[in-house]
């Protein structure tokens, strides 16, 4: 029998879940603002990996 190492829907869950609890409370400028600094903290990630594949 196989045994699953990763289950990507359980993550999907669990992400989508730790999102809820985070923003459950905000306002809509407060949740705006939210997935701004999300959205900057991917691209700065996206472009650290950019940097590293270049330099080698």
């Amino acid at each position: 029998m196989k045994v699953k190492q990763f289950d990507c829907i359980e993550m999907k869950r669990l992400g989508s879940q730790k999102i809820y609890e985070e923003i459950k409370n905000m306002d809509i400028e407060e949740e705006l603002k939210y997935w701004q600094e999300a959205l900057k903290e991917l691209v700065a990630l996206k472009d650290e990996e950019i940097r590293k594949k270049q330099s080698y």
